[in-house]
């Protein structure tokens, strides 16, 4: 007669075994983007969110490069020599570093690293599913060829689009070698198994450029409405002697996608003000310029301030009255502002020039989150803030649905569940044959 005892010990182990094999079946995923932890760009920390989230349903590595920026003390783990964080599996390549700032030394950092990660694929283990981003956007050669060789499933993870980025920017020309490098990425677009992209805009570029819509996933990014929240004090202002100013507040990446010269053409427009101040919170490619437009327009009404650590970033972006996010018509449908939703979280208004029609203008409009103006108009700039100064109460009222839209929408936990979802019905589709 079996006894109770001996059953519970047997059900016991077979519990125990089923989790054994649901550990080993677990399906291997790896990312392929330069920028991850402890890189304090947008990119490098969603990613390394992103990828720590997904461990308990896959196996997941991360093929990254040397990071951009890193804050003093943000991780006390050595990056260089780390192997694993979070339950992902780093592995990391050697790649030129030059400073951003420098065009010519950023193009030889892409090319270094997309020819170290193809020879790294070499070696990796062949994962179930490959997922390229895109930076830089070159990754998606070395993955289509992985994909080639392996037959693995094939992701491209867009926060941006090139060449058409490059293009809108005007740091290139739309000539024949650069339609037949956006040809070559679209072919490999279309090879994929999915495309993930952060707004509807980019979504129907990809189908203008033929990607069949039944493969696109919106999946935006998000912030972590943990971290980031309203508080009452700010360590920010105290810190930097801040005081009651009302602050117009840039937070990001200093670079030429943002067009932030219009911003310190503004606050010429606003040296009237004594109690506006612009900050500028970050590093970039476009910051020398920035300084020195500033020192030769004698302002005295902006400041610069370097990247802030993960533990700050709520005091330092609640410590503005009013955000400001651009977005041109010409890269509206090329990305989407990852910022948007740091700003959310922390409940603050913020102003955008996003053309009427995209998904940024929308959201800021529809959802009484943000103040809009016409792009390309210093003066409409200048005179937004100007009347967002003279009305705290309105900003109070659009920071307070800013924060609710955060929670409702774009949490870390919403972002998480979709790609998931992305990544069990690809595993679960036949192959794909364009």
């Amino acid at each position: 007669m079996n006894s109770p005892i001996a059953g519970n010990i047997r059900a016991s182990h077979v519990t125990q075994w089923n989790e054994v094999q649901a550990e080993a079946r677990k399906s291997s995923v790896l990312f392929l983007n330069r920028s991850y932890w402890p890189d304090v760009e947008a990119t490098g920390q969603l990613l390394t969110a992103l990828c720590e989230g997904l461990t308990p349903n896959f196996d997941v590595g991360v093929l990254a490069g040397r990071p951009n920026a890193i804050v003093n003390n943000l991780e006390m783990q050595d990056w260089t020599t780390a192997n694993e964080k979070g339950g992902v599996h780093i592995h990391r390549v050697a790649h030129t570093n030059f400073p951003k700032r420098n065009l010519v030394g950023k193009a030889l950092n892409f090319v270094s690293f997309a020819h170290a990660a193809h020879s790294a694929l070499r070696t990796i283990a062949a994962p179930d599913v490959v997922v390229f981003e895109t930076d830089p956007f070159l990754l998606a050669f070395a993955a289509s060829r992985l994909q080639k060789r392996t037959h693995c499933k094939m992701i491209g993870y867009l926060q941006d689009i090139y060449p058409d980025v490059a293009v809108a920017l005007g740091k290139i020309g739309n000539n024949w070698a650069v339609r037949k490098l956006r040809a070559s990425l679209f072919r490999i677009y279309r090879r994929c198994d999915r495309m993930v992209v952060l707004s509807q805009d980019m979504s129907d570029l990809l189908t203008d450029g033929g990607v069949a819509a039944d493969r696109i996933s919106i999946v935006p990014n998000w912030a972590d409405t943990h971290r980031i929240a309203p508080v009452l004090g700010n360590r920010f202002r105290e810190q930097h002697q801040l005081g009651t100013k009302f602050i117009a507040m840039y937070s990001g990446n200093l670079g030429l996608t943002q067009r932030l010269e219009e911003f310190v053409q503004a606050a010429v427009m606003l040296k009237d003000r004594p109690d506006i101040l612009f900050c500028f919170v970050g590093r970039g490619s476009q910051e020398s310029s920035l300084r020195e437009l500033v020192k030769a327009n004698g302002l005295t009404n902006v400041q610069f301030f370097d990247y802030q650590p993960q533990d700050e970033l709520t005091h330092s972006l609640t410590a503005a009255n009013l955000h400001l996010l651009p977005l041109t018509k010409e890269l509206s449908r090329c990305l989407m502002p990852s910022k948007l939703y740091g700003i959310l979280a922390a409940g603050r208004p913020y102003l955008t020039n996003a053309p009427m029609g995209s998904e940024l203008h929308t959201i800021s409009t529809t959802q009484h989150v943000g103040l809009t103006v016409e792009p390309g108009s210093v003066q409409a700039i200048a005179t937004r803030i100007r009347w967002a100064a003279d009305h705290p109460a309105e900003l109070e009222t659009m920071g307070c649905k800013a924060r609710q839209l955060a929670e409702s929408a774009y949490t870390q936990q919403h972002s998480l569940t979709k790609f998931r979802t992305v990544l069990q019905q690809v595993l679960a589709e036949t192959a794909f044959t364009p």
